[in-house]
């Protein structure tokens, strides 16, 4: 289960990206079904045009693609490489983004399709998927965790 600082990294990064996009939505612990699994990312950004809609034009309950960026967010009991399975499962299957956040690195480890991952620290700006406007480092995701202290907020 989450604890504090995970779960105010997953609601500051779901604000951030909600806030900076019309055509993606960010949804946390969204179950998607895909390539024979399920996956539980902390938070999955999908382009709205790729939600189902049922007969009342409501979201359909079982999302079964791979989101289009996959966020995942360590927490100290979890095992990296199960969550490094994950997020490669959903490069395979269509995703365009991947980033693993490390809360007790500061690091950001970022995939992408057919390219080595890469490691981001300090203030150098994450990738973001094509058609958003979100400037985001390292630096800035990691400062939501200093409660009560003056942040810079994207």
């Amino acid at each position: 289960m989450p604890k504090t600082r995970h779960s105010i990294l997953q609601k500051r990064l779901l604000a951030a990206v909600d806030s900076q996009t019309t055509d993606y939505t960010a949804l946390p612990k969204l179950r998607c079904t895909f390539g024979g699994r399920s996956i539980v990312p902390d938070v999955a950004v999908i382009v709205w045009n790729r939600i189902k809609l049922n007969e009342i034009g409501e979201p359909e309950d079982d999302f079964t693609e791979a989101p289009d960026w996959t966020i995942e967010i360590l927490s100290p009991d979890q095992k990296v490489n199960r969550v490094i399975d994950n997020i490669l499962h959903c490069l395979k299957h269509g995703n365009k983004l991947g980033w693993m956040l490390d809360p007790d690195d500061y690091s950001v480890l970022m995939f992408t399709p057919q390219q080595q991952p890469e490691v981001y620290r300090g203030d150098h700006q994450l990738p973001v998927i094509a058609g958003m406007q979100l400037t985001l480092t390292p630096q800035q995701i990691f400062a939501w965790l200093k409660v009560g202290q003056v942040r810079r907020d994207t």
